[in-house]
């Protein structure tokens, strides 16, 4: 049975991403892929306000997350952490020899300017990681106000994982002084997984020439002077950047005033949906994200078997992720979703929850 996806990624992939994906194959060193590789890059730069490079990555976030730190701590880093995905950060920090130290939130709680200011403030650290949009708990720290504190240490690099808030919500590379801001496709840009997008400074850039053992496949050398040429360092997946295209175009299309106007729409009718029905916001008040919402059960109900009636009826239900699976449960209002989309879920979970007492 086909489901319809209401997970928090891979999501739904509209039928025309699809045909775009079928184009005929190209080889990724010919004229033809340099044409389609600088529409993508342009585009992309055009979405992130800014004029520096954005490569394109044959690999999930995680990659550019890893060659991220690899390419740029050449000190020691501070992983800011909220949640699964900014403590594994950290974790991925570590593993790649470099010393690294955890500053963390509750999960719930966004970073605040004030944590990234006192960690910084220290002088020990040349590099920090921060997870714009925490999708393991739903919850979006205040980018603007935490970029506006990493400006008083320009010896930092400002590496921004936005794999669940690019195209959903305004970011502007230029004015935030961000070094490295990555994404990964499945969100909410709205195409099947692989791909990796990630714009990268001039500082930054500079700065990974003389960082020893930042290994081959993200180096960020290697994909500047292959960007200059239109090109990767490596076979692409052409397919999905024939996708991406096609879905830039669209959302320009779009407006992308009138995308993040219907983000925002989405996501305020699911936290009103959420109060209705008895649950609570799992995130803090005022950080919760515009992507996906995160569910406290409140109402303590068995989201295991709602997860198989939903499955069941055509619906991919997530229930939570690593330690609040089951005391939450997440709902995505991103990329190609619309509010008819919402009402629809939101009446299936309804017909499958039990009455609230």
């Amino acid at each position: 049975m086909k489901k319809k996806l209401f997970i928090p990624g891979p999501v739904e992939v509209s039928a025309d991403v699809f045909a775009a994906m079928s184009s005929p194959m190209i080889g990724h060193r010919m004229p033809e892929y340099a044409q389609l590789h600088a529409s993508v890059t342009g585009q992309l730069q055009t979405l992130l306000h800014t004029q520096e490079p954005v490569f394109l990555s044959t690999s999930s976030a995680f990659g550019i997350m890893e060659g991220a730190v690899r390419n740029l701590v050449q000190k020691r880093c501070a992983n800011f952490g909220n949640g699964a995905f900014s403590a594994k950060w950290h974790d991925v920090t570590k593993r790649c020899g470099l010393e690294a130290d955890l500053f963390s939130a509750e999960w719930g709680q966004p970073i605040t300017p004030e944590l990234v200011d006192e960690a910084l403030s220290s002088g020990k650290y040349d590099a920090m990681t921060l997870v714009h949009n925490e999708t393991s708990t739903g919850v979006m720290s205040p980018l603007a106000s935490i970029a506006e504190v990493v400006k008083k240490y320009p010896e930092v690099s400002f590496i921004v994982d936005t794999v669940s808030s690019m195209t959903a919500v305004p970011i502007d590379f230029s004015v935030l002084g961000l070094d490295v801001c990555l994404a990964g496709v499945q969100k909410a840009f709205g195409l099947p997984p692989g791909l990796a997008v990630c714009a990268v400074s001039r500082k930054a850039l500079d700065k990974a020439k003389t960082t020893p053992n930042r290994g081959y496949y993200f180096d960020f050398e290697e994909f500047e002077i292959n960007d200059l040429k239109h090109n990767t360092p490596s076979t692409p997946c052409i397919s999905l950047i024939y996708g991406m295209d096609a879905q830039l175009k669209k959302m320009f299309t779009e407006g992308l005033q009138n995308r993040y106007e219907r983000h925002a729409c989405m996501a305020k009718m699911t936290r009103d949906w959420v109060i209705s029905q008895g649950f609570e916001i799992f995130a803090a008040e005022g950080y919760a994200s515009q992507t996906l919402t995160s569910v406290l059960n409140s109402r303590n109900v068995d989201l295991e078997k709602i997860k198989k009636q939903a499955g069941e009826r055509g619906f991919a239900m997530d229930n939570g992720y690593g330690k609040i699976k089951n005391k939450t449960f997440r709902i995505p209002h991103m990329a190609d979703m619309t509010a008819a989309d919402m009402q629809e879920y939101f009446a299936v979970l309804e017909e499958l929850m039990p009455p609230q007492k």
